[in-house]
């Protein structure tokens, strides 16, 4: 049935049959349209979207691209694509179609983006959300022609220079905290365990094994449109047991013994991410350190480990990392060079060489007396 007008609310409805990208045939129906045109329009741009024809729009398609990756990522990985895509993206890519968009676009696109003075890490960022989409117009719904393919992506995701405090700095900033209090707990937990920021703020009761000095990272808390999530973590790597130490045990159950007939299964630290980043502001200020961002902690606790000589399978392990490349690609900088060591090996094994060949002035014809 075409479109039709409903003469006692004077609106038009769009009324038809489709297939969707599986061949089924199905039907849809939708009313509330001011004009003919518009249930026209709208029907045609649905069944383009059904079938994932590559004549749609980008701004199109990215609704179908979030569709499918639905049961693949977590609420927040998504809500985070769709807003870098709808600000970032959709603005000069949006109104073309999927088949049209060309190479020239793309540099066009990321010229646009580099006026922007981003850093380097965001803009291979927004670069790999451009470049996902199109992988998944031609992978699934058989784009002739990926435009990304043929452009060199800009930024980089192997950013050498990272923030962090040395110990030095981190027992300055602690020493701003009296000691047993929740702040205090928060950050010796963030330094001394590595775990991320979401991770720590999950944490309850039942989480913290004082007895055999194990922390159980089970789940992450972040807060999206004013609510509070707790989620699986980042990955399923995420989901480890760290062991810690006595003094930080401690300082826990110090802590513990402000919290009268505290619930097992409640939140050790019902506060907000942006909470946690406005107290760490505050003491980074009383302490004279530099500024650095709540995430760093987890950098100044892996350098702290790297300069302990901590091996990289053991950080990769103790920090969650999906795997070890992520580790050395991100820290593996801050390891001290092998070279030395190299050289300094050649160096005793010339040495200990030498020292076994007879010396020549003890010898007649060159041949040892």
């Amino acid at each position: 049935m075409p479109a039709y007008k409903d003469n006692e609310r004077g609106t038009w409805t769009s009324s038809f049959h489709y297939k969707d990208w599986t061949g089924k045939s199905q039907r849809k129906m939708k009313r509330g349209f001011a004009t003919k045109k518009e249930a026209q329009e709208f029907e045609a741009k649905f069944k383009l979207t059904a079938d994932a024809n590559m004549d749609m729009l980008v701004e199109d398609f990215v609704e179908v691209y979030l569709k499918d990756k639905e049961a693949e990522l977590k609420e927040r990985t998504k809500n985070n694509k769709r807003y870098m895509i709808e600000r970032h993206v959709l603005p000069y890519l949006g109104k073309k179609k999927m088949n049209e968009v060309t190479p020239s676009d793309i540099i066009a696109w990321q010229n646009e983006i580099r006026s922007k003075n981003y850093s380097e890490s965001y803009m291979r960022m927004l670069q790999n959300q451009v470049t996902a989409v199109f992988i998944h117009a031609q992978k699934i719904y058989n784009l002739a022609n990926n435009p990304c393919r043929k452009v060199k992506k800009i930024g980089k995701s192997d950013v050498r220079r990272l923030e962090f405090w040395t110990l030095d700095e981190y027992k300055q900033f602690i020493s701003t905290f009296d000691k047993g209090t929740r702040g205090f707990v928060m950050f010796e937990i963030l330094f001394w365990t590595g775990c991320r920021e979401g991770e720590m703020l999950a944490l309850t009761k039942k989480d913290i094994d004082l007895e055999n000095q194990k922390l159980h990272i089970t789940k992450t808390a972040y807060r999206v449109k004013g609510e509070d999530v707790i989620t699986t973590p980042k990955t399923e790597e995420s989901i480890r047991i760290v062991d810690i130490p006595k003094f930080l045990c401690d300082e826990i159950v110090e802590f513990y013994e402000s919290l009268y007939e505290f619930p097992e299964g409640e939140l050790l630290f019902p506060v907000s991410a942006r909470a946690v980043e406005t107290m760490m502001d505050r003491h980074i200020v009383k302490a004279g350190v530099k500024k650095i961002a709540t995430h760093s902690i987890r950098h100044s606790s892996c350098a702290y480990l790297i300069k302990q000589g901590v091996p990289p399978m053991v950080i990769k392990e103790r920090l969650g990392h999906k795997d070890i490349k992520v580790t050395l690609n991100t820290y593996g900088h801050l390891y001290p060079s092998e070279q030395k060591k190299v050289t300094d090996m050649m160096d005793r094994m010339f040495m200990e060489e030498n020292e076994n060949v007879p010396d020549a002035t003890n010898t007649k014809d060159g041949l040892p007396q």
